[in-house]
C-alpha cells in the first residue's frame, strides 16, 4: 500500500465519490440477500444438542398496510438478529400473518367481499413493505393463521385440550359486544368496560359458550414467573393482579326460604360475627328464584335493577367512589355462626366473576360494604378493636369506621373474642367443621373462546341428539370454513345459516341428525400456539416435533406491545404449560426474554386509522431510504418510551447515513481496498501518529458501547449516539482535513488505520442500515457479504490515553473543559482550570471558598464576591 498521489491533493475528493443513491443500492443488496438464503437456518444445521437462537417479534394483524409502530417493533428484532447472527449464533427470525378476526370480517361487509379476499390482498401490500425495509427474515418458515394447514393443527390442538377436561361448554353470563355481535373474553374488555377492538360498551348476556379451563394453571402461571427473569416488572404485575390470588375461606350460608345452601368466599373469616347482610350479584343464579319468593313489588323491582346493571361496565361497578345501589330481596339467610337471619340483596358493587357472586357483608370492617349500609340503614356491628383499646376509646368509637386493618383483638365473636384476627379465623373455621374450610382463589376466570362470527378457526365439536358434544374425527381435519353469502353479525354465528356444513353424521354413534358447533374460536387461540409452528412449519403429521421445538425454543428474545400482557402473553404461557403436560415441549415459559416497545405518536396523539393520522412507511422509503428510517425510528428515544414522530428526525439521519457515505467512500478512495477486511495496526504503531491514535480511540470507544448498548440493553438510540460520534470523528480527521490520506508524507499506520475505522464504523452501523452498509463495506473492500462478517470486538490497548478532558464548574454550573494529564495531581488540575481564560472570567472579582475535584470527571470552585 502507498500514500496517495500528490497530484492529487488539488482535487476536491468528494466531487471523486459515487453518489449515495438509495433508490439503486436497496434493491440491489436485497437481491443479493434473498439469492445468498442469508436469513434461512434449516433445523438440521443445528448439531445434535446444539440450541439455536430464536429472536421473534409479535406477528401482524393484515388489516392493512404496515404502519410505524410495526417499523420499530421489526427494526429492533432485526437489529437483535444481525448482531447475533454475526456473534456466531444461529438465529432463527421468521414472520408470520395473524389472519384470523373481526377486521378482515367487517372490511369484507363493508366492502361486499369476503374475509378470504380482504385478508390475502393486504398480506399482498404487507409483504410489499417488507421487502421494502429490508428485514432479514426467514421467509421459508411463513405462516398465516387463516391457512387450512395451519388452522387444521388449532383444532388438533383444541382436540386435545377436549380430552383432557380444559375445553368445555356451558351457560354463563358473557361479555358481550352490541357492535361486533359477538363475545370478548375478560381480558378484551377494557378498563373503562369497552369493547378493546372498537370501543363499544359491553353489555352482559347469558349464552352457552365454550371455554379453556386456565384455572387449572392459575397457580402454575404465578409460579413459574420465577423463570421469567428477563420480563418486564410491569407486564409480570399486570399479570400477576389478573391472575389475583387471595388467601381465604370458603363459608356456607343457609336460605330457609329456597331450601339449599350459598357459598361465600371471604379473605376475613375472622369478622364472620360482624356479618349483618348478605348481598348477591344480579347475576347470581339464585337472584330470580328469591326474588319470586317475595311480594310482587319486591320480584318487579329486583328484575328491573337486574336489568339496570347489564348496561354498566364492570369498572363503573367496581368504583370506590359511586353511590352503592341496591335491591333488598325480602328473602333472609341465616349467619352461619351467629344463627341470626340477616338480609339478602341485590348489588351491583358484587361481581359475577370474582369468588361465588356472593359475598358476606360486614360494614364495620369493609369500606364498601360500610357505604352501602349507610346508604340503606342495614346494622353495623363492630368484632375488631385496635389492640389495648375498649368500646368507646379513642379509636374504638364507631364513627372510627369502618377499621378495615387486619391487626387489634376480636370482640364479640364468641369463643375467638379476646385472639387476633389471624387466630380468630382459625378458630372460627374450625368452628364451623364442614360449613368451611380454607382455601384459595383466583381472579382469574376461564377463557372464553367462542365467537358468533364467521371469520376465525371453526371449533371442531360435533352435537349429537344422543351423544352430546362429540369431538371430531382427526382425520376429519381441516374442517374447513363453509362458503357463506352474508357475514352480517345477527347475534349468531354466520356459520349457522350454512345448513348444509352444518348438518353432519355424528362420529360416535352415526346419527344423520348431528350437527356442527356453529361458533368459531377466539383469534388469542391463533396466537397462542404460532411461535412453536415456525421450529417445524411443513409438518404433515403434527402442529410441530418435540426435537424441533426444543432446539429452538424457548423463544430467546421476544418483542411486542405491553397491551398484551393480559391477552396473547398470559394465553401463550398457558398453552405452554398445557403443550408440556402433554409432553409436546421440553420447556414450561414460552419467552424467555421478552421487551415491550412504546408506541410511535404524531403530535402527541396514538397514530391509527379511525384518526387519520398514520405515517405511511413507504413514502419515507422512497424518499429517504429504508436505511435512513430504519435508523430514525430507532433513534428516536428509548425505545420502551412512547416517541412523537418527526419528519426532520428522519432527515437527521439520512445526513448521518451521508457522513458515513463520504467518509468510507473517502478512505476506500485514499487509503486503498485491497486485501478484504484490514487488521488495525497495533497499539504501539497507533501511537506513533497522533490522527491515528485519535482515530483509533473513536472506533474502539464505539465498539465496546454499541455492542452493549444493543443488547443486552435495547438502548438503539444510544448506540445510534456512539456511531455517530464515530463518523464525525471520521470526518473531521479524514474528510474535511483534505490531506490527511494524501500528502507525501503520510505515515503507512494512518492509511491502515483509517481503513480499519471505516470499516469498523460500516461494520457497526450494518444492523441499523443494511443496504448502504453492504455497498460501502463492498466499497472498502470486503470480500464476502458484511453480514457474513463476524461482529467487532474492541481492544482497550487502543483506549489509553495520555490525558483527559474534565467539566468545570462555577458555583455548580458548567462553564468549561480543561484537558489535564491523566496522572495530573489536584493541584495541577486545578491550577489548569482556573488558567482556562473562561473560568478566569467567571472567577474576577470573585473569592474561592472551595475547590472540589472528582477524579476522571469535574472540578467544582465555589465562589462568592470579593
Amino acid at each position: 500500500m502507498t500514500a496517495g498521489s500528490t497530484d492529487s491533493t488539488s482535487i476536491d475528493p468528494a466531487e471523486r465519490l459515487p453518489r449515495y443513491d438509495h433508490r439503486a443500492i436497496e434493491p440491489k443488496w436485497r437481491a443479493a440477500w434473498e439469492a445468498a438464503r442469508v436469513a434461512n437456518v434449516r433445523n438440521d444445521d443445528l448439531a445434535e444438542g446444539e440450541q439455536g437462537t430464536y429472536v421473534l417479534e409479535m406477528l401482524p394483524y393484515p388489516s392493512g398496510r404496515l404502519h410505524m409502530g410495526h417499523v420499530k417493533n421489526y427494526t429492533m428484532g432485526d437489529v437483535i438478529t444481525n448482531v447475533r447472527r454475526r456473534s456466531g449464533e444461529r438465529v432463527l427470525h421468521p414472520m408470520g400473518y395473524d389472519s384470523f378476526g373481526l377486521p378482515a370480517e367487517n372490511a369484507a361487509i363493508k366492502t361486499g367481499g369476503d374475509p378470504r379476499t380482504v385478508t390475502e390482498g393486504n398480506i399482498v401490500g404487507i409483504e410489499e413493505d417488507f421487502e421494502h425495509m429490508g428485514w432479514s427474515i426467514d421467509w421459508d418458515r411463513k405462516l398465516a393463521t387463516h391457512a387450512p394447514d395451519y388452522y387444521r393443527w388449532t383444532q388438533w390442538l383444541f382436540l386435545k385440550f377436549f380430552e383432557r377436561g380444559l375445553a368445555y361448554q356451558k351457560d354463563a353470563p358473557v361479555n358481550w359486544c352490541p357492535k361486533d355481535q359477538t363475545v370478548l373474553a375478560n381480558e378484551q374488555v377494557l378498563a373503562d368496560g369497552t369493547c378493546e377492538r372498537c370501543g363499544t360498551l359491553v353489555e352482559k348476556r347469558n349464552l352457552n359458550q365454550w371455554y379453556f379451563k386456565i384455572t387449572d394453571y392459575a397457580q402454575a402461571l404465578l409460579d413459574d414467573m420465577e423463570l421469567l427473569e428477563e420480563w418486564p416488572e410491569r407486564v409480570l404485575t399486570m399479570q400477576r393482579n389478573w391472575i389475583g390470588r387471595s388467601e381465604g375461606a370458603r363459608v356456607t350460608f343457609t336460605c330457609a326460604a329456597l331450601g339449599e345452601d350459598l357459598e361465600v368466599f371471604t379473605t376475613r373469616p375472622d369478622t364472620l360475627h360482624g356479618a349483618t347482610f348478605f348481598v348477591l350479584a344480579p347475576e347470581h343464579p339464585s337472584v330470580e328464584r328469591l326474588a319470586a319468593l317475595g311480594s310482587p313489588g319486591h320480584a318487579e323491582r329486583v328484575a328491573a335493577y337486574v336489568e339496570a346493571t347489564k348496561l354498566m361496565s364492570n369498572i363503573d361497578r367496581s368504583a370506590t367512589d359511586r353511590e352503592k345501589t341496591g335491591v333488598d330481596t325480602g328473602q333472609t339467610i341465616t349467619n352461619p355462626v351467629t344463627g341470626r337471619e340477616i338480609p339478602v340483596w341485590v348489588a351491583d358493587y358484587v361481581l359475577p366473576d370474582y369468588g361465588t357472586g356472593a359475598l358476606m357483608a360486614v360494614p364495620a370492617h369493609d369500606e364498601r360494604d360500610y357505604a352501602f349500609a349507610q346508604a340503606h340503614g342495614l346494622p353495623i356491628q363492630r368484632v375488631i378493636l385496635p389492640t389495648g383499646l375498649m368500646p368507646g376509646d379513642e379509636g374504638g368509637r364507631d364513627e372510627d369506621l369502618p377499621l378495615a386493618a387486619k391487626a387489634g383483638v376480636l370482640v364479640d365473636s364468641g369463643a375467638a373474642s379476646g385472639h387476633t384476627p389471624v387466630d380468630g379465623a382459625k378458630l372460627i373455621v374450625e368452628e364451623l367443621g364442614d360449613r368451611a374450610e380454607f382455601t384459595i382463589n383466583y381472579r382469574l376466570r376461564d377463557w372464553l373462546i367462542s365467537r358468533q362470527r364467521y371469520w376465525g378457526c371453526p371449533i371442531p365439536i360435533i352435537h349429537c341428539p344422543d351423544d352430546g358434544a362429540v369431538p371430531a374425527d382427526l382425520d376429519e381435519l381441516p374442517i374447513l370454513l363453509p362458503e357463506v353469502d352474508d357475514y352480517q353479525p345477527k347475534g349468531k354465528s354466520p356459520l349457522a345459516a350454512a345448513e348444509d356444513w352444518v348438518r353432519t353424521t355424528c362420529p360416535k354413534c352415526g346419527r344423520t341428525d348431528a350437527r356442527r358447533e356453529t361458533d368459531t374460536m377466539d383469534t388469542f387461540v391463533d396466537s397462542s400456539w404460532y411461535f412453536l409452528r415456525y421450529a417445524d412449519p411443513h409438518n404433515q403429521h403434527e402442529p410441530f416435533s418435540r426435537e424441533a421445538v426444543d432446539k429452538w425454543l424457548p423463544v430467546d428474545q421476544y418483542i411486542g406491545g405491553v397491551e398484551h400482557a393480559v391477552l396473547h402473553l398470559l394465553y401463550a404461557r398457558f398453552f405452554t404449560k398445557v403443550l408440556h403436560d402433554l409432553d409436546m415441549v421440553g420447556f414450561r415459559e414460552p419467552f424467555a426474554n421478552l421487551f415491550t416497545q412504546g408506541m410511535i405518536n404524531l403530535d402527541g396523539k396514538k397514530m391509527s386509522k379511525s384518526r387519520g393520522n398514520l405515517v405511511e412507511p413507504l413514502a419515507y422509503v422512497e424518499k429517504y431510504g429504508a436505511d435512513a428510517l430504519r435508523t430514525y425510528i430507532l433513534f428516536l428515544g428509548p425505545p420502551e418510551q412512547d416517541a412523537d414522530w418527526q419528519d426532520n428526525g428522519i432527515e437527521g439521519t439520512r445526513r448521518f447515513l451521508d457522513r458515513l457515505w463520504r467518509f468510507a467512500q473517502t478512505v476506500a478512495l485514499e487509503a486503498g481496498t485491497d486485501g478484504g477486511a484490514v487488521e488495525w495496526p497495533s497499539p504501539e504503531e497507533v501511537a506513533t501518529d497522533d490522527l491515528s491514535r485519535e482515530l483509533a480511540a473513536a472506533a474502539h470507544t464505539a465498539i465496546r458501547k454499541v455492542r452493549d448498548d444493543i443488547d443486552p440493553r435495547f438502548q438503539f438510540n444510544t448506540a445510534i449516539s456512539a456511531l455517530m460520534e464515530l463518523v464525525n470523528a471520521g470526518t473531521k480527521l479524514i474528510v474535511t482535513d483534505r490531506e490527511s490520506l494524501t500528502g507525501a508524507d503520510v505515515p503507512m499506520v494512518r492509511l491502515q488505520t483509517a481503513r480499519a475505522a471505516a470499516q469498523a464504523a460500516v461494520s457497526l452501523t450494518q444492523p441499523f442500515a443494511p443496504h448502504v452498509t453492504s455497498e460501502l463495506w463492498d466499497a472498502l473492500g470486503g470480500t464476502h457479504g458484511i453480514w457474513d462478517e463476524p461482529w467487532p470486538t474492541h481492544d482497550e490497548a487502543y483506549l489509553a490515553t495520555d490525558t483527559i478532558t474534565l467539566a468545570v464548574q462555577v458555583n455548580g454550573k458548567l462553564r468549561g473543559q480543561v484537558e489535564v494529564a491523566t496522572d495530573a495531581d489536584k493541584e495541577t488540575i486545578l491550577a489548569a482550570a482556573k488558567a482556562d481564560p473562561k473560568i478566569a472570567t467567571q472567577l474576577e472579582g470573585m473569592s474561592v471558598v472551595k475547590e472540589i475535584v472528582v477524579p476522571g470527571r469535574l472540578v467544582n470552585l465555589v465562589v462568592k464576591p470579593g
